[in-house]
């Protein structure tokens, strides 16, 4: 079974296609393995197996008949619980569990359309108040960390190939970090939010967004395309074309990288994996230099304005650390210095193609402990850059260490390609062996 459950989604769609195995054969080793280790993991909260099995039957007959495929025909995937399927509850936080959405968002519309065949919906926050804890796989008593937590703990473990979660700080690139696989966070405005609880799109919240999380780099290239582009009801998606990753001619690329930054002192385990990541890039790139962007250090001060925002997220109800709404004045200050700091960064990565850093500043924690304040992936998320995270290292516990790879805007294609790099040069996924 190892070989269709730690296949890469792009083999599995080839030997689907040449018919070398069936849809059903991958969607039910998925399903035996979800058997298997959820509950130790409590990654998926709502299975739909039968479903996806007559989908696979389905998607079996049309290969045979000859009809016209999709780039994921048969391959089974998961979506985090704050992305719609119609009848499928939605909790959000907690707040909403009694919520069944009536249709799919458009992230999962489009992956059906390309042939994809839901598993089912997977936990949130670790400590979700109605689903309960997630674990890690490489260790259990340790946390799978951010909100798309479920999604990365389940992916790592084998449990689904694929799977699409959302980032607004940090929420696919912490849990893709803590759990040893890989995540895109797209550039802003490339997917549509519409689907997404709670209730945003990049016009009001610039820093969330969808984007899909894998075991493989390739795979993260392979769904983004399926995923982008303007539907016609989130009016911030913008259509830029999604350039192919596998034409960036990498040895032309300038690299600036990081270790240090005020918030935090990362451990001499991740400073180690991020300056051996830029030592592999030294090889195949045209420069590697260890510079910190400036201003770097405000990102967690404005990010701040919206930690404690009503469900709405309308800009008029920010929450500055509980203490009441935000006067006009206020906001209008909060997004002048927001704006300086995005101007700010957009004059650094002028002079680079790519930023290399650390995910956080330490390995997955054990249940409990504060893993900090995500100083690394911050920044990124009020750019609206694009990043992919990618495994480059293991602690002395056994935990992966990721490192970040960022991109200028629009430039999925670039962070993509120097990941994989890293995913070559790392040896990026590796099983937790919960067998």
């Amino acid at each position: 079974m190892e070989d269709l459950i730690y296949a890469s989604v792009s083999t599995l769609a080839r030997r689907i296609r040449d018919r070398e195995i069936s849809s059903e054969e991958v969607v039910q080793a998925y399903l035996s393995r979800i058997e298997r280790i959820n509950p130790r993991l409590n990654a998926v909260v709502q299975l739909v197996a039968e479903e996806a099995l007559d989908q696979a039957r389905t998607a079996d007959k049309a290969i045979i008949r000859g009809r016209p495929i999709g780039t994921l025909h048969g391959i089974p995937f998961t979506v985090k619980d704050w992305i719609d399927v119609a009848g499928l509850p939605c909790i959000g936080t907690g707040a909403r569990k009694d919520r069944h959405p009536e249709e799919d968002a458009t992230v999962v519309t489009r992956m059906r359309q390309a042939g994809a065949i839901l598993l089912g919906k997977t936990n949130t926050m670790v400590e979700n108040p109605v689903y309960g804890r997630t674990n890690n796989p490489y260790n259990l008593a340790y946390s799978p960390e951010g909100s798309s937590s479920g999604e990365a703990a389940l992916i790592a473990g084998g449990g689904s190939p694929l799977g699409l979660g959302s980032d607004s700080g940090g929420s696919i690139r912490q849990p893709a970090h803590a759990c040893g696989i890989a995540g895109l966070k797209p550039t802003t405005g490339r997917i549509p939010l519409t689907g997404h609880f709670p209730f945003i799109s990049a016009m009001n919240d610039p820093r969330t967004t969808i984007g899909p999380l894998a075991r493989y780099v390739e795979d993260l290239a392979l769904t983004l395309p399926v995923l982008a582009g303007i539907d016609g009801k989130d009016p911030s998606v913008i259509p830029m074309p999604v350039a192919d990753w596998r034409v960036v001619d990498v040895r032309s690329l300038r690299v600036a990288f990081y270790t240090h930054h005020a918030e935090a002192e990362p451990t001499r385990e991740t400073a180690g994996t991020c300056h051996q990541a830029a030592k592999t890039l030294e090889s195949v790139c045209a420069s590697v230099e260890e510079v910190l962007p400036p201003r770097i250090e405000e990102a967690y001060d404005i990010t701040r304005q919206y930690w404690e925002r009503p469900e709405s997220m309308a800009m008029e109800a920010w929450v500055p650390d509980g203490k009441g709404k935000l006067s006009s004045e206020e906001i209008e200050q909060h997004l002048f210095i927001w704006n300086r700091f995005r101007r700010t960064l957009i004059g650094f990565i002028a002079d680079y193609d790519v930023i290399l850093t650390p995910v956080a500043e330490c390995p997955a924690m054990p249940h409990g402990a504060d893993s900090g304040r995500i100083p690394y992936t911050l920044p990124y998320s009020l750019t609206g850059w694009p990043c992919v995270v990618v495994r480059g290292g293991t602690s002395p516990e056994g935990m992966p260490i990721g490192v970040q790879v960022v991109a200028r805007p629009w430039r999925d294609d670039v962070a993509l390609a120097v990941a994989r790099e890293l995913e070559r040069g790392l040896g990026g996924w590796q099983s937790p062996m919960l067998d």
